[in-house]
């Protein structure tokens, strides 16, 4: 099975041997591909829509496959038992449904040894819950596919101290690691600053007075990203 680069980066973060439970698996590609791969020896596909998960079925149906990997119809992470899947993948959706998802499965936190985390907006409100909620992140990656940036997150129970506003956003993974996409990410962020900094130019409402204060706020953390990133912080 042939992954996106968005799913390929997201595999990457199930360790092999893993049980998993992918939430939100849409088409299966990624338990279809962990269980092909002889990465995971089981897998639970699940989705809150029928539609979605008769595309599952398809297509793990076509790839013989029904007899490791179970579909099941859930709201998130309703429909998992304690200790069925020892790493549950939620990716591909927003950051708000992301933490829902996590928030909704809480009597199953310490049951799972990890979380593959893949939030496509709000990425500074996901590391400030799971930093308040017993979580770190022990590994994060970038990847950059067809004009957008996707974040992936391996992520387990312990502590974990997020020092500035600007790690909640660009994450200390990330910033530690000389993350090369996160590097093109910061660039093109800027860019897109300081375009729409140049269009407020000579608006004097209150309205445009907070977005350039908000606007500017943001330029300074992007320049200490960059700074540590660069060594010279």
């Amino acid at each position: 099975m042939k992954l996106s680069k968005r799913l390929e980066m997201v595999a990457s973060f199930v360790e092999k041997g893993s049980r998993i439970a992918d939430i939100g698996t849409d088409h299966g590609y990624l338990p279809i591909a962990l269980v092909e791969r002889g990465l995971c020896p089981r897998a639970i596909a699940m989705d809150i829509g029928q539609g979605p998960l008769a595309r599952a079925r398809e297509h793990i149906l076509a790839c013989g496959m029904e007899d490791r990997i179970e579909m099941r119809l859930s709201d998130g992470l309703a429909e998992l038992k304690l200790n069925e899947a020892d790493t549950v993948v939620i990716a591909g959706m927003g950051g708000e449904l992301v933490l829902h998802i996590l928030e909704q499965g809480k009597a199953l936190w310490e049951s799972t040894g990890a979380f593959v985390l893949s939030p496509q907006s709000e990425l500074d409100k996901v590391r400030n819950y799971l930093e308040k909620n017993g979580f770190f992140i022990a590994r994060e990656a970038m990847v950059f596919e067809d004009g957008k940036f996707y974040t992936v997150m391996l992520v387990k129970r312990g502590k974990m101290s997020i020092d500035c506003p600007a790690h909640y956003l660009y994450g200390k993974c990330l910033i530690e690691a000389r993350d090369s996409v996160l590097v093109l990410y910061l660039e093109k962020e800027k860019a897109r600053m300081q375009a729409i900094l140049q269009d407020l130019e000579g608006q004097e409402t209150k309205k445009a007075e907070k977005a350039r204060e908000k606007l500017l706020c943001e330029l300074r953390w992007i320049k200490e990203v960059q700074d540590e990133m660069q060594g010279n912080h």
